[in-house]
């Protein structure tokens, strides 16, 4: 029986060591790791967090998001639509030249930075509402899942605040702490945004110039390849092998691997190509795509396999939409 209490009262300790700090702990330990760090008064950095407010809407929107609650069909339905096509367009012919000049310096083409700022903002109408500070503070303090996550991404966007001259607490963004246009986080931020224009000021909010530089750069820098394929539909699979499906996206064998297993390969595909077989569901069935380099760098935006197609279809919606203009 001794011993039998020993392990329990062992268990119990173990196990109150291994409990999730509370929020106030967290807080204290952030505080003074920005103090050391970086450099930051104590005082005033409590202040500030003082200010954040802990808002239950954003625990309860990041606790149910799109990319897990819905099937391709039902998430595509959000995604491509005849409004969203549209103001595609529109937001291509307004911002041609600045398009092009991204596109001859990161090899990223107007359709697929148009369709991330579609998809991710409406093309700047639905840019976010929550104070930045509050998301991430409320992330970062009070939701364990990924509350470490958060709380460098509170670190980086009050470096940011300091880097660039801002107030912490007025930049609003989602409910995730992403902010501006194209949606990046403060880590993204201070990594990717870019002075597009040359003004002196990297603005993802506001200048059109600095958001589709700061797009194309993001791709280019996680590898994206100028004039390659993005996906092909596979038409004709039948009991595909559930060990070739990637639902990560990530390109791991050759399309000459996926022929060799029977499926059904697009012939203009080069076979030394890296892929990833998904298999996406509707409510009509499974649809099977080959995922090539550039649909897995759409996925470091964001890594969810569905966002990624939602943005490839967009794009190629709103491309075949697009004219360019010509010379009379």
């Amino acid at each position: 029986m001794k011993r039998l209490s020993l392990i329990l009262s062992t268990l119990l300790l173990c196990s109150a060591s291994l409990a999730t700090p509370d929020p106030d702990s967290l807080r204290r330990e952030f505080i003074d790791r920005m103090v050391s760090e970086h450099g930051f008064d104590a005082a005033a950095l409590g202040d500030l967090l003082d200010k954040a407010q802990v808002r239950q809407s954003i625990l309860d929107a990041i606790a149910r998001p799109a990319e897990k609650r819905l099937n391709w069909g039902e998430y595509r339905k959000i995604f491509l639509t005849p409004e969203r096509v549209r103001g595609g367009l529109a937001y291509w012919k307004k911002n041609e030249l600045t398009l092009s000049r991204a596109q001859q310096k990161y090899g990223v083409p107007p359709e697929i930075i148009v369709a991330i700022i579609g998809v991710e903002t409406r093309y700047g109408r639905h840019a976010g509402s929550y104070p930045v500070l509050d998301a991430l503070t409320t992330l970062g303090f009070h939701y364990p899942p990924r509350a470490t996550f958060f709380r460098r991404e509170l670190e980086q966007f009050l470096l940011l605040a300091r880097a660039e001259g801002m107030d912490p607490s007025e930049p609003l963004g989602s409910y995730a702490g992403a902010m501006g246009r194209p949606q990046f986080i403060p880590s993204s931020y201070r990594s990717y945004a870019i002075d597009f224009d040359a003004d002196g000021k990297r603005n993802i909010w506001d200048d059109d110039a600095d958001v589709i530089g700061s797009v194309a750069n993001y791709f280019a820098r996680h590898g994206w390849q100028a004039g390659q394929t993005v996906a092909r539909r596979v038409h004709g699979a039948s009991a595909v092998s559930p060990e070739l499906i990637q639902d990560d996206a990530k390109p791991d064998r050759p399309v000459s691997a996926f022929a060799a297993e029977g499926i059904p390969v697009d012939p203009s595909l080069p076979p030394d190509a890296p892929a990833a077989l998904l298999a996406l569901q509707t409510d009509q069935g499974t649809q099977y795509w080959l995922a090539l380099t550039n649909f897995y760098v759409i996925t470091r935006y964001n890594h969810s396999p569905l966002y990624a197609m939602a943005v490839y279809q967009l794009a190629d919606a709103i491309k075949r939409l697009h004219k360019p203009e010509t010379d009379d």
